[in-house]
């Protein structure tokens, strides 16, 4: 089958689900590939198009088993022919539950027809130096491996002379779905509408966690106002800050961060499903 284009998706606060869709697209090696990076504000404004003609390759991170509502909410309206699609979730070393299903089956309701899945590692959003979780993730051996899916993948492509012959994917998954996607936690989750981020001394009023944040929680006048409301705990703001003014307080989020340590140390490898 010929793909005329390739349309890499990806919401990455931190950067992780974006590494990886982007080796996944350089092992399909395609001369032609536009990505959508959708983890800012602005870019969620507008719809998705494609057609059969085109491979679409999706990255999501994984919020406590399942695909971020702000991005489900974005891929409902993603607008699809027939399109071969390839679902990517990315979690930090725990579980990714239901997630990649949920992907799957988004995107089969948008007239995508899914041809491959995969579960990647990245680091986990409440990493720190002191409890770190999946740390530095992905690293050379997870973009060597996707890089291989990628490679996978156009091998099933061109196995077939057209999008109707190109066998489906079964994924892990539970029907239905385990938790409630919202915020993207329950309203009743430990972790909705939690102050956790610490701002030392050493913050400049730059404005790069304003600018980085997915969901426009951070003030741009002072960057020390966050809206805990919008606040998705994704930690890019920490990530992102140049000065390392920012971390994670004592609370809750800090607490998890100790579990996650402390429980999910065993390296977890890369999953793929053709």
């Amino acid at each position: 089958m010929n793909i005329k284009s390739l349309k890499l998706v990806c919401f990455s606060p931190t950067g992780t689900s974006k590494a990886i869709v982007q080796e996944i697209a350089r092992g399909i090696d395609h001369s032609n590939g536009e990505l959508t990076d959708i983890t800012r504000p602005d870019a969620r404004k507008q719809p998705l198009q494609t057609s059969e003609n085109e491979l679409l390759i999706i990255g999501v991170p994984v919020y406590m088993g399942r695909v971020p509502a702000l991005v489900t909410e974005w891929l409902h309206v993603l607008q699809a022919h027939n399109t071969p699609a390839v679902c990517v979730v990315v979690y930090g070393n725990r579980l990714y539950d239901d997630a990649l299903v949920e992907l799957k089956d988004i995107l089969t309701n948008c007239g995508c027809k899914p041809i491959a899945g995969a579960a990647f590692i990245g680091e986990h959003s409440f990493s720190t130096p002191e409890t770190p979780t999946a740390a530095g993730r992905p690293d050379a051996s997870d973009l060597h491996h996707a890089g291989s899916f990628g490679r996978k993948i156009q091998e099933k492509l061109r196995s077939v002379s057209s999008v109707d012959q190109i066998p489906g994917v079964t994924v892990p998954g539970c029907h239905p779905y385990r938790g409630v996607p919202c915020h993207p936690y329950p309203r009743d989750s430990m972790f909705w509408n939690v102050d956790f981020i610490a701002v030392s001394d050493a913050c400049t009023r730059c404005g790069a966690c304003a600018e980085g944040c997915p969901v426009g929680a951070i003030d741009r006048e002072n960057s020390r106002v966050i809206d805990t409301e919008k606040c998705i705990t994704c930690c890019a703001c920490i990530r992102h800050c140049p000065s390392h003014a920012r971390t994670i307080k004592p609370g809750l989020v800090r607490d998890a961060s100790v579990r996650l340590n402390t429980l999910y140390k065993e390296r977890k490898e890369p999953e793929f499903f053709l």
